[in-house]
């Protein structure tokens, strides 16, 4: 990483309040060249608290943006953080508004020359795609990094039609304890207790109103630009990782957007910007590559941006399984159309007499992490336990040449259900000589769901029907001599929470039944394709404290032999305690926990706990705030728990606890 000091500007920033129409002020955080000429403005629009959280990380991207001439603006969404107003569901239309009114507001400003750009990863990534389809005039390009165009199957709620267990609860859990944190006295002034107590009242566990939309109905389509892509006016550069759940968003927004106003890029990486240098690399220069992206479309430099290949992808290696790299191996590729000439679907046809499917309940505990971070536990580890618990089909790679595939693989499967309802997962392993399995990419489908994920259809007890799915999009490059396994499930917890009734399992007729693989030849695209080294501006330099106290392990897996559980203990690693440059002491622990027991889907229960500390020791300020979530389900719905208790000092200024009963209307 190069920690870049010189830059063509130097550079100032401020705080400021946004003033809305409602008359609610946005805490937002403004770095500008310093410079008597009016220049572009950025805009990042986030929940999570620019005073403290991204702290670290604004400062290596905002000042950067500055020193090389843009107004870079950091604004927290409504009812976080130091802004006003209560906090609301993720992208609902509100916080979408108050998005198009700051980028008016920017636009408007004297310092502005009324062009504007929004970036962001994930939350940011999404409002950034979202506000863009609402046509503000001010806002001409974005940058959308781990981002998604449809917020019921490609986000953390369903995966397949099913209830992703493990983030709808795990993320659910997440806001709830962000959304009680309390506004920092040092930026929100004497009145951060009222603005606290105010939102307070206003919290709601958002697992309630995900749970209640189990199909893809009027609540997702708001938000999904896949609805309408020819509502986005503005130039897009999507972005994102091989081991980000929101990769297929690139590949669509390259698709589906004019090519002359759009342009893709998929790494290796996991849900990261690709300048960070977390594990999967290479990392790569991202700022430069998003500044040339800003020159072009905010200053109208003639730089060759809108030459590179519509496509610009990684395709790895064969590489054995781990859950940590450092670097893949592998090589950058590119494709001037999508969907690529180069790409041709390949079937693998099944072989074999029918075969039943009935997977232990806990398939799955190996799947790795929902959303990595490049932690040392986030991939998923040897197949080889997983793939015992499944139907298995190989198919061989020559001794001469790889199979290298680009784009989504899919599968039809012929099966027949002896129960109303089910599910299954596929997944697409590279088996080295050795035995070893390495996970390449996967999908599911909620049987129900098999019709369109707006409804949802029991299957015709003993009957065989025909269905077909896609897997998540991948680059990769199985060597010669390896083997191309295919292996399908019944269960997959805890990503897919399981249905009464499913333990049952199906039968797969591999007559019918077939694995197509979206395989490349060369393009004349892919030589040239080089980036920069990573650089950022300086850090902002937290100090994180060190502790006599063991880690706990990232992901343990616990087996209780007696009662026939299974139990997956998580730290999802988040942030820890750490000391900033202000002074404020900021602790975070969070741990889930996801239990089944192997033959009864009804067991299935997920939990978590957080505990948080914001601590200012010069102004005797200390406030608390710790929750406690859980999901469990029986026949007829999910049960879901949560408490929220916050303090000041050693006073409870607040407590409330949620108890619900969602019908399961499909899911």
């Amino acid at each position: 990483m190069i920690i870049r000091t010189d830059f063509p500007y130097g550079t100032t920033h401020e705080d400021v309040r946004i003033p809305l129409p409602d008359g609610v002020e946005l805490y937002a955080r403004i770095w500008r060249p310093v410079t008597d000429e009016p220049v572009p403005a950025l805009l990042e629009y986030l929940p999570y608290r620019l005073t403290d959280w991204t702290a670290p990380r604004d400062q290596q991207r905002h000042p950067w943006y500055a020193g090389h001439g843009y107004a870079s603006v950091r604004v927290d969404v409504r009812g976080h953080g130091c802004s006003g107003g209560r906090p609301g569901d993720e992208y609902d239309a509100r916080e979408l508004a108050d998005g198009v009114a700051v980028v008016e507001w920017l636009a408007a400003q004297p310092w502005c020359t009324g062009s504007v750009g929004m970036f962001g990863i994930s939350w940011g990534g999404f409002n950034s795609l979202q506000i863009a389809a609402l046509a503000p005039e001010p806002l001409k390009a974005v940058v959308t990094v781990c981002s998604t165009d449809d917020r019921y199957d490609n986000d953390v709620h369903y995966m397949g039609g099913s209830v992703l267990a493990v983030d709808m609860h795990a993320w659910a859990a997440t806001m709830l304890a962000f959304a009680s944190r309390p506004p920092d006295p040092q930026f929100a002034g004497d009145d951060w207790r009222r603005m606290w107590l105010d939102r307070l009242e206003a919290v709601e566990p958002l697992v309630h109103i995900w749970l209640s939309h189990q199909t893809r109905d009027a609540y997702w389509r708001h938000g999904s630009v896949c609805e309408d892509y020819t509502a986005i006016g503005a130039a897009v550069l999507a972005v994102g990782g091989w081991h980000d759940p929101y990769r297929d968003t690139v590949l669509r927004l390259v698709e589906h957007l004019p090519p002359a106003r759009v342009r893709g890029l998929i790494g290796p990486w996991s849900h990261q910007y690709p300048d960070r240098g977390l594990p999967p690399g290479p990392a790569i220069g991202f700022l430069q590559e998003t500044l040339r992206w800003w020159d072009h479309w905010l200053k109208g430099a003639d730089n060759g941006v809108m030459q590179e290949p519509l496509l610009r992808t990684w395709i790895s290696d064969s590489h054995p399984p781990a859950t940590v790299y450092e670097e893949l191996p592998g090589r950058w590729v590119g494709e001037k159309s999508w969907p690529s000439a180069s790409v041709i679907p390949v079937p693998y046809v099944f072989q074999g007499a029918p075969v039943d499917v009935a997977s232990p309940q806990h398939t799955g505990l190996d799947a790795g992490r929902f959303y990595p971070f490049g932690n040392d536990a986030d991939l998923p580890p040897d197949q080889r336990e997983e793939d015992a618990k499944s139907a298995c089909f190989e198919f061989p790679v020559g001794r001469e040449e790889p199979v290298e595939i680009l784009g989504r693989p899919s599968v039809t499967l012929r099966l027949r259900l002896d129960v109303p309802y089910g599910q299954v997962v596929a997944r697409l392993c590279d088996v080295a000589p050795d035995g070893s399995s390495t996970l390449v990419t996967r999908g599911a489908l909620n049987l129900s769901a098999r019709r369109g994920r707006d409804r949802a259809l029991p299957w015709p007890v003993g009957s065989y029907e025909d269905v077909t799915f896609q897997l998540n999009g991948i680059g990769h490059a199985f060597a010669p001599g390896h083997r191309i396994r295919l292996a399908v499930s019944s269960a997959y917890w805890p990503w897919i929470w399981p249905r009464a009734g499913s333990e049952a399992g199906w039968t797969l007729d591999p007559a019918g039944s077939a694995l197509t693989l979206p395989v490349r030849a060369g393009s004349a695209a892919d030589g040239g394709i080089v980036f920069e080294a990573p650089e950022q501006a300086e850090p902002l330099g937290v100090v994180f404290p060190a502790t006599l106290d063991e880690p706990r392990p990232e992901r343990l897996v616990v087996r209780d032999v007696a009662r026939g559980t299974w139990r997956l203990e998580v730290d999802p690693r988040y942030g820890g305690t750490r000391v900033y440059p202000d002074g404020l002491e900021y602790g975070e622990d969070a741990e889930e926990v996801y239990e089944i027991q192997d033959a009864d889907a009804l067991s299935a229960r997920a939990f978590s706990r957080w505990r948080i500390r914001l601590h200012r020791p010069e102004l005797g300020w200390d406030a608390r705030v710790e929750t406690r979530s859980e999901i469990r389900c029986d026949e007829g719905g999910f049960l879901t728990t949560n408490e929220v208790v916050c303090r000041e000092g050693d006073e409870v200024v607040f407590h409330r606890t949620w108890e619900r009963r969602l019908p399961r209307a499909a899911g």
